[in-house]
Formats: C-alpha cells, structure tokens, sequence
C-alpha cells in the first residue's frame, strides 16, 4: 500500500481492473479478483482507510463472499453472532423480535460486525497477491474508454492536499466503487432514480459499552425514534431522530446530546465517545450499473436506508456477482456480453431492498396516532405463529433470486430467463410432492458435508470458488457427452455426485473409474437429500458465486449444461486452454505472496 508520494510526471500502469474507491466494496472486489488470479489497482482519494464505525450488520452471504476471498478467518473475531434486532415502542414494548435461527448457508443470518476493523483486514488481505496494488491519496481525475481498455487519470494528491502530480492507470475494465458522490456514475451519464427524505439521524459511537445489552433495539418512539446498538468490541452505538425545528448545529452541544442520551445511562457526560455525525438517509438506484468497459458498484450504485443493515451487505452482493463475471471475461471463459447481466441481476433485488428499507423507516417514524395503530397490529400479529415468524426469521427481507441472467428455465431449460414456478412439461408427476417453487436463480445452500480427502468441512469447500455440477445419488458422467466433458474441462468446471454418507464409500470405488474425476460428496446431516426431496431436479448447476444456474433431471444433463452456456456467453471452443483450477476457500485462506515495492509501476 502507498501513501502517494509527490510525483510530477504522469507515467502509466497497467492492470486487469483498475477498482475507483477502497471502502469494503472496492477491496472486497479487488480480493476476489485476486484470489482468482486477476490483477487489479484500487486508486483511493482518501490518505487511509475510513477509521469510524459505519456499517453494524453482516450478513451471511456476505460471510460467505469473505469466505471466497479467504478472509472470514481474519474477519471472524471482530463480529457477533445472531445479532438480536427488536423493535421497541415509546413505552419500551417489543413489537417484533427479529432472530433468525437458520443457518442454510453455513452460518447465523446476522452477525454485528465493527467496519473498520473489518475493512482493514480487507486491506491486509491485498498483500497475498503480488499483481494487485493500493493507492492512497490517488482522486480519480478522467475516465477515458477506448473500447479495448479503460485510461484512467488520478490526481496524487499531497498530505497538505495540493496535487503533486497525475497518474494514468491502463486496464481492460474500471469500477467505480467510490460512495455516493460517485465520480464514475457521473461519467456514465446514468440517472440516480429514487429520493432523499429531509430527515436528519444524529449517530453517536461510544467505547467501553456503558449498558452492556449485546443486541439491537430500534425504538419506534413517536417523540423521537432512536436506535442503540451493542456491537464488537466493546463500542455502543445510538442513533437518534432530529426534529424539523431542531438545526443540525444543536448537535455540537454537549448539552442537547446529553438530554438525548440520559434515558439510556447514569451518566452521559462520562460517555467516551469516539464518532459523532449526521446524516440523511437516501434511497436511489443507477438505472444501469455498467457503461462499456465501465461499472459501478455499491453505494455508488444505490443508496439505501440504514434500518436493515443492507447498505453494506448489497455492496458485498455487488462485488460478488460482477467478480466472477470480470474473471471469466479475463480469462476468455465467456464474451464481454456477460457482463450485461450484471445489472440484470442486480437491480432488481437493490431496488427491493431500498424499498424495504424505505418502509422500515416508515414505520420507526409514525406519528403518535399511526404509531398507536401500529403497536395494536404488531400485538395481532405476534399472536398468529406464521406471521409472527415473518419478522422473527426475518422473510421480509427478499433473498436475491435472478429471473434473468445467468439462469435457465427449470421446465423448459431456455437460457437466460428462470420463472419461479413448475408448473408443465416432464416435473409435473414431481411437483405435488416436491413443491412448484424452482431453486434456480437462488442461492444454494451450505451444509457440512465428508468427501474421501475432507471431513466435516462446508460445502464450498469441496465445490470451490468456479462453476460446479451435481448430481444427486449418482455418477454425473453418465449423463454427459464426451464434448461436454470437455467442455466442463475447459471451463473449469466440477463434477460432484451428493449421496447419502451411508454410500459415499461404495460410490467412491464405483465411480473411481468415470471418465473424468468426480468428487463424491457425504451428505452427513441430510441436508443435501432434504434440499433436492423438494425441488423436482436430481442435478444443478452452480455458478461460481454459488447461486443455482440450472436445475433439471438428471438425464438432462447434457441439456441445461448447454443452456448455461447459453445463458453466461460462454466460449466452447474445447481446444482452448483450459480454465485456471478454481482456488477453494481453504486454501485461499493460507495464500501468501511477497508485494512488490509499494509503489509497483509507480515508482
């Protein structure tokens, strides 16, 4: 990493991605480009990381992304599981309780997590790679898209803020990750759809915890809605609504603050506090998240209210998604038109998270009279079992499903579109018992599983960080082609067959002589059999960010790998080179590296 040494000349380095912005959506992209064997720059205008609490809410895909960049490991000691959220009225009274028991994806749904931390370890975790390099104090100047690459011009600017110098930086894509104000976004000429209400948050982060209470309440007080967290590391956070007749200045006074925070501790004067500011909740989207060779991500694509701890975690999905698709496209597995299906895939559910966010505010905010209404709903509900879950397991907040992109249709295995019922063709006799939602477009899930060289390890272990194929209680070979072997080998992709752990043994020596290797998977605690016993299909096909691709029969095998293909632009010239062996997640986790002088091509 670099300081930004004062330069007067302007040279040029070159780089796969060159990453604008290294809040945790910038370095968390640039750590899956690397562990993937993918160089990247992160130009960052700020002289170091951002050191005050942001985000507080970590979600378990996110957990599993930091998995795949061999990171959570790092990132793990400075989180708390199952994060409690409970939505409290003026009175103290618990309207809904949300503590999601579930841990399909091989982790607690909601972890409280202190971001500076976290972010710097995201920093730390660039040093593995020896192609990838940090830059501070580098303000992205000029954006200038030649078709076959991206120029991009950053002013260094000095510790007394003058600019010492230009830097160009040549790579064959960008991506603005920079916040809100996005320098990028701007360039794309893309509007930011959505609004900004007025109203004003006061947050206030305190150390050595003076309450104790290890969870979240989010007080819906007609008077004045506030919210007190616990987090890691002993720090406490509060957040409190500003009245329209109240000026922002009123918060610089010791006094009015104190009145703020006497209903919560003895003493507020003796509070520690180690960040103060205010703020406005936005909730806006970028009608188009990609511009050529051009993309944005994170906050510079949406903005989203703080209720549901989703501003972090849709970054993190961002970086997520378009990471596996820049790898593919870098290493000639699929054509730039992949690329596409990045804001395809992820508008969607970013606009549906700002709205859920949107009404979370809604309800913190109500008037006395709307605040009553809602006290007398949220007592019926949490009398009826299913309705009281809705807000316990937290099914109000929408899991990413992609119904265009990179998925095929579970009945009739057309490329790019998956509808969400099952209803037709071959899955009718199936779909009375298994159900008529389709997985496909979902995230798979993660349970613990044995293979012959593994015990007790999580799935994406044994299914890496690539493409991956399935099959339940069978040997996936038998279904394919031998140009579709070559084909998977091409692309990188693994054959697994799921079974009983009861007849892994017996199908590892039967499927010991397939043509191409198939890892043979322990389903230990039943979990695998459950997942396919109500999904109509017997084989998916998972991308590399773990989300199905494809679901069907296991005779279909041929078919839906073709229609994935389709779907994802991918080359299928099998005398190509083939594709770098996916890095699992153990083993991305021990990956060192001497960095190069810090100022690299640079210097």
């Amino acid at each position: 990493m670099t300081g930004g040494d004062a330069m007067t000349t302007a040279p040029t380095l070159e780089t796969d991605v060159v990453i604008i912005g290294a809040g945790p959506v910038g370095l968390t992209l640039a750590n899956l480009l690397g562990v993937r064997g993918q160089r990247a720059v992160v130009l960052e205008a700020r002289e170091e990381l951002i050191d005050y609490p942001r985000g507080v809410g970590l979600d378990d895909e996110s957990i599993r992304t930091l998995r795949t960049a061999g990171l959570w490991e790092q990132v793990e000691q400075y989180t708390v599981p199952h994060h409690v959220v409970r939505l409290v009225n003026g009175r103290g009274q618990v309207l809904a309780t949300n503590d999601p028991q579930t841990q399909e994806f091989g982790f607690p749904r909601k972890h409280g997590f202190n971001q500076p931390v976290v972010d710097r370890e995201l920093a730390a975790g660039l040093d593995r790679f020896p192609g990838t390099e940090l830059h501070f104090r580098h303000r992205v100047v000029g954006i200038d898209d030649r078709g076959d690459h991206v120029r991009v011009t950053a002013e260094q600017v000095g510790v007394d803020g003058t600019v010492a110098g230009t830097v160009e930086v040549v790579g064959r894509y960008a991506v603005g990750c920079e916040g809100g104000g996005s320098f990028t976004r701007k360039w794309m000429g893309v509007e930011f759809e959505g609004r900004s209400p007025s109203t004003r948050w006061v947050v206030v982060d305190v150390e050595n915890d003076p309450i104790g209470a290890p969870n979240v309440y989010l007080g819906a007080d007609p008077k004045r809605p506030y919210v007190t967290i616990g987090l890691p590391q002993g720090i406490r956070r509060w957040e409190f609504m500003l009245h329209d007749d109240e000026p922002t200045e009123l918060v610089e006074d010791r006094a009015f603050m104190n009145r703020l925070l006497e209903r919560f501790v003895p003493d507020p004067d003796a509070l520690q506090v180690i960040n103060q500011r205010t703020f406005t909740h936005h909730g806006r989207i970028a009608t188009s998240f990609r511009k050529g060779n051009v993309l944005i991500a994170g906050d510079a694509a949406h903005l989203m209210p703080v209720w549901l701890g989703q501003g972090w975690n849709s970054g993190i999905r961002d970086a997520t998604n378009v990471a596996w698709k820049l790898t593919a496209v870098l290493r000639g597995d699929a054509d730039d038109a992949l690329l596409d299906t990045y804001t395809t895939e992820r508008h969607q559910h970013a606009a549906d998270m700002i709205d859920v966010n949107m009404a979370a505010g809604s309800i913190m905010k109500m008037k006395p009279l709307g605040g009553w209404l809602r006290d007398r709903a949220a007592s019926a509900l949490n009398v009826v079992p299913t309705w009281k879950s809705y807000f316990t397991e937290l099914r109000f907040k929408p899991m990413p499903r992609y119904a265009e992109g990179v998925v095929v249709d579970q009945v009739s295995l057309e490329p790019g579109r998956a509808r969400a019922g099952l209803r037709g063709g071959r899955l009718a006799p199936l779909v009375d018992s298994a159900g008529e939602a389709s997985p496909v477009g979902l995230q798979f899930i993660q349970p613990r599983v044995n293979t012959a060289d593994a015990q007790d390890v999580l799935l994406d272990d044994v299914t890496g960080d690539w493409w991956a194929l399935a099959t339940w209680g069978t040997d996936p070979t038998t279904f394919l082609t031998a140009d579709d072997r070559a084909l998977a080998r091409r692309l990188g992709v693994r054959l697994l067959a799921f079974v009983p752990e009861t007849q892994r043994a017996w199908a590892e020596k039967q499927y010991a002589d397939a043509p191409v290797p198939v890892t043979v998977v322990g389903d230990t605690s039943g979990a695998l059999k459950r997942w396919f016993d109500v999904r109509a299909c017997g084989l998916v096909v998972l991308r590399p960010d773990h989300f199905v691709a494809a679901a069907a029969l296991n005779q279909q095998a041929s078919q839906a790998l073709g229609a994935v293909v389709a779907a994802g632009s991918l080359r299928t010239d099998t005398s190509a080179t083939p594709a770098t062996p996916a890095t699992s997640a153990t083993s991305a986790t021990s990956a060192t590296s001497e960095k190069p002088d810090e100022m690299g091509a640079l210097a």
